[in-house]
């Protein structure tokens, strides 16, 4: 049986830098400490790698295309992090629905499917 996670005791200054990371960059605490460790990682795998250019290119202060190859894959995968936990949060039909918007959207098979509020 496989584990998808393990506790695990942290120094109280990673983890209180964890919290304001995560707020920062719309993650949980844990997916912020997985998100450093996979970073951890793929520098350790390559000395080559410059965090701070990374770091700098996450943060909108550098350019993607001044990266390495490699820089840039750790940059996708973290910008496929953030996009897929700003998904997660998104629920447009309760929000229109609370607030007596109609909306549409297309389904499976490419048909109109209009929304009417419920109340």
């Amino acid at each position: 049986m496989t584990r998808s996670s393990q506790p695990t005791r942290l120094p109280a200054d990673v983890y209180e830098s964890a919290v304001a990371a995560a707020k920062a960059a719309s993650r949980t605490v844990p997916q912020q400490i997985a998100h450093w460790a996979r970073i951890g990682r793929e520098m350790e795998s390559s000395p080559t790698v410059n965090h701070r250019q990374i770091t700098q290119v996450l943060a909108g202060t550098s350019s993607y295309d001044s990266l390495a190859e490699r820089e840039q894959a750790i940059v996708r995968e973290a910008w496929e992090e953030r996009t897929r936990t700003l998904r997660e949060g998104l629920d447009y039909a309760t929000g229109f629905d609370s607030a007596g918007e109609e909306y549409s959207e297309l389904d499976e098979d490419g048909n109109l499917v209009v929304h009417r509020p419920t109340a």
